[in-house]
This record gives structure tokens, sequence and C-alpha cells, in this order.
């Protein structure tokens, strides 16, 4: 293989390796195992309530390194060592949710803390080499091309865990809840082992002022507040973020709750897993289709594209009654979801110095964990607070399961704000003028 290919390939393979923890761990186990393993008895919409506001916390322990990681990372010759320290924190996380007992809802909220600060910190690294391993004028393609890879992989290993949760006495295992222990091991393997590729086949960006660790973190933590005010000053980037912080926090929301939303409205979880499998194998030609399409018609109207069936998706959303809502709602998913990362990271780098493209990016990441904290939160807390809002005073059973449904339908409504927002600002965005690299 030629060495530009090479490095493209080792790069996009790193999307294969770490969207095993994004699909089998944060969209697919995890919701449903906190649900009813480490939350069990409680009620459903408290439980959302407390997988919102988890995943919030996590989202802020990564907001607060990101800048600073960014930052850092113009400035160390060793981008892919700091790639590799990170997904390997992630990893071992991930192993360690195997041990968290029954009922033990916090240590599980603190151990996904710490594997998504893995997760998040190594995708800063990797977004960050995006720039040098291919032209300008692919990167639509490159960035595609991983979300593919991804949906794949991940979509792979997902089948092989579903498979061993549904029919656990042919893999030698006693229950569900051990195959997917065990589930949260082989995401760990797998993400640790397909990251050496990407450390072998891509060549270290040459870096016009390396300095050693120490100072390449001290160097950090003084670029944070230059890098705030340089953003601001190139217009578009500064929009595009603004657009990005709505948008993408509607995404980043409905891959984390769209589980315990179905479980909330009483679907079996069996169903919900497979439809979250049917947005990996749809998700894989489909990101590469957006690829070509942000060639064609330009990475911004494809956001608009993908944006306008997210919003369609939520407003189907907060009707489903039926399992088959939930499949066809995941396959339209699968259909945009891909589209809309890989072009915004895409259309993101064609905006930005590309010498600072660390420095950016460690913002660009920010502020999507930043958005993080947002929107489980809202969803969460909307839940709870609609179901004491619809509770009678002297409730029946039936009348406390009828008010926590349509809480829980009221409450995925509040997405629908985060993308007609991002859509708005992203109109905002001037075309066809590039940000200066100086």
């Amino acid at each position: 293989m030629q060495p530009a290919k090479k490095a493209i390939w080792g790069w996009a393979i790193y999307d294969w390796a770490n969207s095993a923890f994004a699909c089998t761990v944060m969209a697919g186990f995890f919701p449903v195992f906190f649900k009813q393993y480490w939350s069990a008895g409680a009620d459903l919409n408290l439980s959302t309530a407390r997988l919102g506001l988890g995943s919030s916390i996590a989202g802020l322990a990564v907001a607060l390194l990101a800048p600073l990681l960014g930052a850092m990372v113009d400035h160390t010759p060793q981008k892919k060592r700091m790639l590799l320290g990170f997904a390997y924190l992630g990893a071992l996380s991930t192993a360690l949710l195997f041990w968290v007992p029954e009922g033990g809802w916090a240590l599980a909220v603190g151990v996904y803390a710490v594997a998504t600060l893995g997760f998040a910190g190594a995708n800063i690294f990797y977004d960050a080499l995006l720039p040098s391993v291919g032209p300008a004028h692919r990167l639509d393609y490159i960035s595609s091309l991983g979300f593919s890879l991804g949906y794949l992989g991940g979509g792979l290993l997902f089948m092989f865990n579903v498979a061993m949760t549904l029919k656990p006495e042919l893999f030698g295992l006693e229950n569900a809840a051990q195959a997917v222990r065990l589930s949260f091991l082989s995401v760990a393997v797998w993400w640790g082992g397909f990251s050496l590729i990407t450390a072998r086949w891509v060549p270290e960006p040459g870096n016009s002022s390396p300095l050693p660790m120490g100072r390449a973190w001290a160097e950090g933590l003084r670029q944070i507040w230059a890098t705030f005010k340089e953003i601001r000053a190139h217009r578009r980037v500064w929009i595009f973020l603004a657009a990005y912080w709505f948008y993408i926090d509607g995404v980043d929301t409905i891959i984390r709750m769209a589980v315990d939303y179905g479980l909330s409205l009483g679907f079996e979880s069996s169903d919900l897993i497979l439809a979250l499998l049917l947005v990996q194998f749809v998700g894989f030609p489909a990101a590469l289709a957006f690829g070509v399409l942000g060639q064609r018609v330009g990475p911004r109207s494809g956001l608009f594209i993908a944006l306008g069936v997210y919003m369609l998706v939520t407003i189907g959303g907060s009707f489903m009654r039926e399992r088959w809502h939930f499949y066809a709602l995941a396959a339209a998913i699968g259909l945009v979801q891909g589209g809309v990362q890989a072009l915004s990271r895409s259309y993101y780098a064609r905006l930005i110095p590309p010498d600072k493209a660390g420095q950016f990016f460690g913002f660009y990441n920010m502020w999507f964990k930043f958005a993080a904290i947002f929107g489980p939160a809202l969803v969460g807390l909307c839940s709870w607070g609609f179901k004491l809002m619809l509770t009678p005073s002297s409730p029946t059973g039936l009348q406390m399961a009828e008010a926590g449904h349509l809480a829980a339908r009221l409450s995925i409504l509040s997405i629908l704000v985060l993308f007609a927002m991002g859509a708005w600002l992203l109109y905002k965005v001037e075309p066809d003028r590039k940000c200066p690299t100086a």
C-alpha cells in the first residue's frame, strides 16, 4: 500500500476502533444496564434523570480538559502517543465496568465518566491529525471514510455482543447480565487492539515548534484564552461553533438517550438494541454517501439536509407507539447520523487555520462536550419534571404509568429546539470564503 493511502486508512481505522465504545457502551448497553441493573428498582423517570445527569457529569469532565489538550497538541511532537494514552485510559475504564456491582449506579457513572474522558481526549488528537493525512479537497471523503468504518466496525462488534446477550447459553454464559458485562471487556480489547494500527500507519505530522511535554502543557494553559480570542476573530468559525453547539447536542442526546426513552415507553430492550444495530449498518454506506454529497453540493448544504431529517425524526419520536416505529426512526437516524458528524468535522477543517489545527480542534471538541452537558440533562429533567406535573395528587398505578409515558414524549420534543437553533445559526455562516491561515 502506498504511504499516502496507508496513512488515510490508518487514520480512519481509529474510528473503527473507538466506535466500539460509542456503539456498544454509550448508545447500546450502558443505558439499558444502567436502568435495569445499576439503577434497578428505581422509578423509570428518576432513572432517566440519573442517566441524563450522569452523562452530563461525564461531559463536564471532558469539556474542562478539552481546550487545554487542544492547545497543547500543536506544541507536542507526540500526537500519536497522546492519542494512544487517552484511548487506553478509555479502554481500561470500560473494562472496569465489568466489576461494578448491581445497584451501584453512582460508581457506574464515575467509571463511565473516566471512560468518556479517554474517548473524548483521544478524539482531540485524532481530529487534529485529519488535515495532515490528505489534501484539502479530499477531507470530506477522508472524514466520511472514518465514520463509515466506525459504523461498520462498531456494528460488527455490537452484533456479536447482541448475540451473546440474546442467547447467552450458546456462549456458555449464565444469563444476559453476564453477557453485557463481558461485552464491556470486548470493547476494551477491540478499542485498544485496533488503535495500534493507527499508531503504526499514520506518520507523525511535522511540527514547526515542538516543545518538551512539560513545556507543552504550560504553553497549552497560556494558549487557552488566546485561542478563544483568536476564534472570536474568525467570524465564520465562531458562528459555526455556535451552530454546532446546538445541533450536535441534539445528535449526541439522541445517541445517549434513545434506548432509555424506548424503555420508558415500555418497549422491550431486545427490540431497542436491534434497532441500534440497524443504525450501525445503515450508517455504514450512508456516511460514505454523505462524503460524496459533501463534495458535490458542499458540506454546509449536506448538513442542512441531515438536520432536516433529524427534526422530522424528533417529531416522529414523540408520537411513537409501535415497535416498528422505533425501527423506522432508527433507519432514518442511520441515514444521517454519520453524515452530520463527518461533514461537520470536514467543514470545520476547511474553515480553520491549518497550522493551528490542534488548537482549534480542541475548542471544537470542547464545544461538543459542553453541549453534551446540556442535552441529556435537559431531557432527563424535563422527563422528571413533567412526571411530577402530570401525576394526580392521589394517583392509581395506571395513572402513574400514563403520566410517565406522556412525560417521556414531551421531554423528547425538547431536542427539537436544539436542531432548530443549530440550523438557523448554520444559515448565518457565510459560504465560499476561506479562513485566513495567519
